[in-house]
């Protein structure tokens, strides 16, 4: 009796979901770009408070899994939002966007000199229901800067839309870090190395 042939479409991978990346930030966009990811842009106003007894990368995380929820009505069974929330805590002060231009000064006043923490939460939320939920930390090294630096860095570059008030692709990180203990994508938005290896497990990417 002849052997039938296999059925193509049973053997056949699944469809990878369709990314969407919910996130304003150019940075966030720019990196995933540089990976070779397709996705599409979704945004939506969200709170961005956290409890207050959160600390460091749990605040971090919760914004991230917060921001993904309000995804979640609208998500289709084939898509997969991604959501991330990055943070700079000097000792256990969380320093998240300045409101203006002086208080990126003093932000930037107290980083100067020492070492700060980056920490970038991320949440993965696919269409059926999966979630993976983890964060990222760098370890920031800062040489001490006048205050005519800190107000040439805030004045052309008008860092309000980062955390910490800098950004470190910016003119302040070609002069002012000193080192990093963990990866640099980390501090830009995104650790891509945990990202792929995520998106990977949940068969959004891969390379053939």
């Amino acid at each position: 009796m002849p052997l039938s042939a296999p059925d193509t479409a049973s053997l056949s991978s699944p469809a990878r979901p369709r990314l969407v990346l919910a996130s304003n930030s150019p940075r966030r966009r720019q990196l995933l770009t540089e990976l070779g990811l397709t996705y599409e842009i979704r945004l939506r106003e969200v709170d961005e408070s956290f409890p207050p007894h959160l600390v460091r990368a749990e605040v971090a995380e919760y914004l991230a899994a917060h921001k993904a929820s309000a995804y979640a009505p609208d998500l289709a069974p084939d898509e997969l939002v991604i959501t991330a929330d990055t943070i700079v805590c000097l000792d256990d002060d969380v320093l998240n966007k300045p409101a203006n231009e002086a208080e990126a000064v003093q932000m930037l006043q107290r980083l100067q000199g020492r070492a700060h923490d980056v920490y970038t939460g991320v949440c993965l939320l696919h269409g059926d229901g999966r979630r993976v939920v983890f964060s990222d930390q760098t370890r920031v090294y800062f040489r001490a800067l006048s205050l005519a630096e800190i107000d040439h860095y805030v004045r052309q570059y008008q860092p309000l839309d980062k955390a910490g008030a800098y950004g470190a692709q910016d003119w302040i990180g070609m002069v002012a870090v000193t080192r990093l203990e963990g990866s640099y994508f980390n501090v830009m938005g995104l650790p891509l190395h945990r990202v792929w290896e995520e998106l990977e497990k949940l068969g959004a990417v891969g390379v053939e």
